[in-house]
């Protein structure tokens, strides 16, 4: 099933930058993708037209089958429900626990409060953060913040993952683990779109990978194609 799909997208800032410039393709549930090209490329771009955070100038966004040039007002914050984000600065919550961050995005959704710890316990075991639950964020190191904001968007359970640079202050080794954690989201449906600059990383995940390059796609490369390297 399609879950996320660009269709003729073209994103063009005040002042005549043109961050995306026709660009199609289409995501499916349970599906990762990694997004690749050079600084500038339209990766952040992108991951903020599938969140609502930006608005394309031209084409359109479908989500889940709806165009989303018709989400407006309160339908925003429904959507965004169902996305799971992890930026590139954490975005955490300096006076809250680590914890708290994490049990966020699930208040806001509503879950009753035995669900959350459940889920908060889990995804902070999961990432080797449970004796870090009750620090505060600025307590913790920026490789340890990185992971919680990880540990957020998982512990939503999210349709749709979309990861800005999710590994960039981690060492090798951890960010393995992390990419075996997204994996598993996506073997229980979530689909996951990481933009990355890591090319090492990309090429021994061995999924789907598009280049863009001045906004335009320039290469959709297939799992299989990967694995023939």
């Amino acid at each position: 099933m399609t879950l996320l799909r660009f269709d003729g997208v073209g994103k063009t800032y005040p002042g005549g930058h043109r961050a995306l410039d026709d660009l199609s393709f289409s995501v499916q549930a349970g599906e990762m993708v990694f997004i690749t090209g050079h600084s500038g490329a339209g990766k952040s771009t992108l991951l903020k037209l599938a969140h609502l955070s930006e608005r394309p100038s031209a084409g359109s966004v479908w989500f889940d089958g709806k165009n989303l040039e018709r989400v407006r007002g309160k339908q925003v914050a429904l959507h965004r429900r169902r996305l799971g984000v992890v930026h590139q600065d954490h975005c955490l919550l300096l006076d809250r626990t680590v914890a708290d961050n994490v049990a966020l995005p699930l208040l806001i959704a509503g879950l009753a409060p035995a669900e959350i710890q459940r889920r908060v316990r889990h995804a902070l075991d999961s990432l080797g953060l449970a004796e870090r639950a009750g620090h505060r964020s600025t307590d913790i190191s920026t490789g340890e913040q990185q992971r919680v904001g990880i540990a957020r968007a998982m512990a939503l359970q999210p349709a749709l993952l979309l990861a800005d640079e999710p590994t960039g202050n981690l060492d090798p080794s951890l960010a393995a683990d992390i990419m075996n954690q997204l994996v598993g989201l996506c073997r229980q449906g979530t689909a996951v779109v990481i933009a990355s600059h890591d090319l090492a990383l990309v090429k021994r995940m061995k999924k789907r990978v598009l280049v863009i390059d001045k906004g335009r796609l320039m290469d959709d490369i297939s799992p299989e194609e990967l694995a023939d390297e």
